[in-house]
């Protein structure tokens, strides 16, 4: 009796194939590496900037944005060059809570815009998370039809922490927006309260959206955005909320005459708006445009302009001394020692906080007298 085979041959047998290529150009990846980490000069920049390149417009803005030293050298060099080109356009700051419908109705508005051969630019600042410090960015994914206009540039940015839901280079990216050419420039900010009064600081005009049929309490809004507001827009007033909307309408109204006239000498004004039917919106451009020339013939707009550049220049003092500060060697390895202190209980916060104050003071002195 023969003893079986463990294997026994197969009657079928694989033919070796061609060879299938990589499904990745590894040549392709590293030349676009290589185009990537390229930076090119701060006149190649301007210059693509001045003829609408908004490739180069885009990687403008994200040296503006990033904290690394060289980018910020660039960066400074690029605003330098732009900024005779600035001044033409108009700032609108967007605020409201969220849910309030920020991003539909800045679709439906800047749409109308650039069918009246406005050019757009929408600078949208999306909240970032204070866990892991990153943002969603889907601004455009919420603004699609405006996103494919070709009159229209959305850029989102994340808040990064920025007190008023307002990005901290948002100044200078509208500088280059303005010298791309973009006549109407859109500030939406995050909606997070009291604290969004930061972007009345750095726009011309302050629009508020409102939901018809929630109280001020309701919707988180405080009294000193509505005393900064130029226009109060009770958006979603459509449908089932037309009733509510009207009524909203009368509360505004009341509401703001009780306040201080403001130094424009511009008296807000309350309308109704829907960002799905269209309603007011062609109402909210009219009385934009109003204020525009009321305060531009007071003088209020220029005057509001200068104060704008030094709170630009004070911001930016204290950017730069902040990451002076932090990034400084012998500040980062005294801080190591003083979060061991603190967890241990062998020192106060305010205690350790003028530790490394003074460690700072005394580089910089003893680098100063060398």
């Amino acid at each position: 009796m023969t003893r079986k085979q463990e294997n026994p041959p197969s009657a079928l047998r694989v033919q070796d194939g061609i060879a299938q290529p990589a499904p990745v150009n590894q040549g392709a990846v590293q030349r676009l590496k290589k185009v990537r980490k390229q930076l090119f000069t701060a006149e190649e920049y301007y210059n693509g900037i001045i003829r609408g390149d908004r490739t180069l417009l885009s990687q403008a803005i994200t040296l503006v944005e990033s904290a690394l030293p060289a980018h910020r050298e660039i960066a400074a060099n690029i605003i330098a060059l732009c900024l005779p080109h600035c001044g033409k356009s108009f700032r609108i700051g967007i605020t409201g809570v969220p849910g309030v419908g920020k991003s539909t109705f800045i679709e439906a508005f800047g749409t109308y815009l650039t069918a009246l051969e406005h050019r757009v630019a929408v600078l949208a600042v999306d909240p970032s998370s204070r866990r892991s410090g990153g943002s969603i960015l889907g601004d455009k994914t919420r603004m699609e039809t405006l996103a494919n206009d070709p009159n229209a540039f959305i850029r989102p940015s994340p808040a990064a922490g920025s007190l008023g839901g307002v990005a901290r280079k948002t100044g200078e990216t509208a500088i280059l927006c303005e010298a791309a050419g973009f006549d109407v420039i859109l500030v939406e900010t995050v909606g997070v309260g009291q604290s969004e009064t930061t972007v009345h600081g750095m726009t011309d005009f302050s629009l508020l959206l409102m939901l018809p049929g929630a109280g001020d309490e309701l919707q988180g809004i405080k009294r000193g955005i509505m005393e900064m507001a130029d226009l109060i827009l009770i958006n979603k007033s459509d449908g089932d909320q037309e009733r509510l909307a009207r009524q909203a309408n009368i509360q505004y109204t009341n509401a703001i005459h009780l306040f201080q006239p403001s130094e424009s000498g511009w008296v807000p004004r309350v309308e109704n708006c829907s960002s799905v039917t269209g309603l007011g919106i062609d109402t909210a451009w009219r009385l934009i445009s109003d204020y525009r020339r009321h305060c531009s013939l007071s003088g209020y707009l220029e005057k509001k302009r200068q104060a704008q550049s030094r709170q630009i220049m004070l911001d930016t003092i204290e950017e730069r001394l902040k990451q002076d500060f932090f990034q400084h060697p012998a500040v980062v390895k005294e801080m190591a020692r003083m979060d061991e202190k603190l967890l241990n209980n062998q020192i106060s916060s305010y205690e350790a906080a003028g530790r490394l104050i003074k460690v700072f003071e005394n580089c910089r002195n003893t680098k100063k007298g060398e």
